[in-house]
């Protein structure tokens, strides 16, 4: 059955768990600086600092998806929490509330089911050195989080048998809003009404803040840090200018190079088209042209914003892993793993195809696997007729895209704040 949902998801051109499991990567040098990022995260905590991310670069269907499958894998049996996120229209990179509830909605935690963020509150135990540490953090006046979530980890420790309390709590730490006068009530009923000021904090703002206070509750429940994977970077190119630049500054973020803005616990692993610097940073212009768009808003906070959308496409031209293209003694080995699972699956012996005619005529070793599998798939289907496979070549499309033109990046509050007053 294992072989069987592989083979489909291969054939489909769509990697999943059982095709990671029994491929591989094929690509150990960045598999190995994946596996040195993850060894970094706790001592980096400590240090109160980000460990940097990895971008990743390839061109259309050279394996970037298939490589942040396997990272996940190794994320999870890590002991992470791993959220896959492919950027899109409803999950712009710009947005950083949408972004946290993508990364909410698909977060894997190691060994469970179930919501991850309530599943994750359901493993902190207030008698725990991991849970000390944890809210002391949330605590401090430099957490860099509002005093509401402190107040809520107060009152989900204090009245943990409200049930309908703890589940308006961690919906909150999930992205849901959570009324002021309700945690409000709660402090009052644990006498700690004076212990906590609430004030409003920009709906942007407040998605920052959710993911550097997930990251540490992720770490108090006892996890090993947590692992944001987003693919598909390049739909930025897609953006008008000014998201654009918006975008390339939430880049730096996440690749942890913005002093002053870490997410101790937290690191990620992004991946963009590899040519995506010369059509859209020179190309299009970008590399000149971003900074004087930003800088033409006239405010502190974009002027601020150019000087992180400057950081983002460096990172884009100079710091990008290209993947490796396969070698041939790659493509043997991924034959012969291949031909085997094949043989598993069907109880069939797939014929042995003349090895060298068309080893390295691509780079995408999607498009070799997709072949093979077809090949085997017509020959034990329909034995005696004579069949051909047509391949196409898909470039990457940058045109600007106005249905991409939603933003809610602004400075406006968030309406469960803005109760605050």
């Amino acid at each position: 059955m294992i072989c069987r949902r592989a083979l489909e998801a291969l054939r489909n051109g769509v990697p999943n768990r059982d095709a990671v499991r029994v491929l591989g990567s094929g690509q150990p040098e960045i598999d190995h600086r994946f596996s040195e990022q993850l060894a970094l995260v706790g001592s980096a905590v400590q240090e109160e600092r980000q460990v940097p991310g990895l971008l990743i670069a390839g061109g259309f269907g050279t394996g970037k998806s298939h490589l942040l499958e396997y990272f996940e894998h190794l994320a999870i049996s890590g002991n992470f929490v791993c959220s896959r996120i492919v950027i899109s229209k409803e999950t712009p990179l710009y947005d950083p509330a949408k972004v946290y509830s993508a990364a909410i909605e698909a977060a894997v935690v190691p060994k469970l089911t179930g919501q991850a963020i309530k599943e994750i509150a359901l493993r902190l135990k207030p008698d725990s050195l991991r849970y000390a540490e944890f809210s002391q953090w949330a605590n401090r006046d430099d957490s860099g989080v509002n005093a509401l979530f402190p107040a809520t980890l107060l009152l989900h420790e204090r009245l943990k048998n409200d049930l309908d309390m703890v589940e308006e709590i961690t919906s909150f730490w999930s992205g849901d809003k959570l009324p002021v006068k309700r945690a409000r009530d709660g402090l009052k009923q644990i006498g700690q009404t004076s212990a906590y000021v609430l004030k409003a904090v920009p709906v942007r703002e407040l998605a920052l803040q959710r993911f550097r206070f997930a990251a540490r509750l992720i770490l108090g429940a006892g996890y090993n840090g947590w692992v944001l994977l987003i693919d598909e970077v390049e739909l930025i190119g897609r953006y008008s200018l000014l998201q654009r630049g918006k975008s390339y500054a939430e880049l730096a973020r996440w690749m942890g190079k913005i002093a002053g803005q870490q997410y101790p616990g937290l690191t990620a692993v992004a991946t963009i088209t590899d040519d995506f610097a010369t059509k859209v940073l020179s190309d299009k212009g970008d590399r000149d042209s971003v900074r004087p768009k930003l800088h033409s808003k006239g405010t502190d906070e974009f002027m601020a914003l150019a000087a992180l959308a400057e950081v983002g496409m460096r990172i884009i031209e100079r710091e990008a892993i290209t993947l490796s293209n396969p070698t041939q003694s790659t493509l043997k080995r991924t034959y012969d793993q291949l031909r085997d699972i094949y043989r598993e699956a069907y109880g069939w012996s797939p014929p042995d195809f003349v090895f060298p005619e068309w080893a390295l005529h691509t780079r995408a070793m999607r498009s070799y696997v997709r072949r093979w599998i077809y090949e085997w798939d017509l020959k034990r289907l329909f034995p005696d007729e004579k069949q051909e496979i047509e391949e196409r070549v898909l470039g990457s499309d940058y045109t600007e895209d106005k249905d991409l033109e939603l933003d809610s990046y602004s400075g406006e509050t968030d309406e469960v704040m803005r109760e605050i007053g």
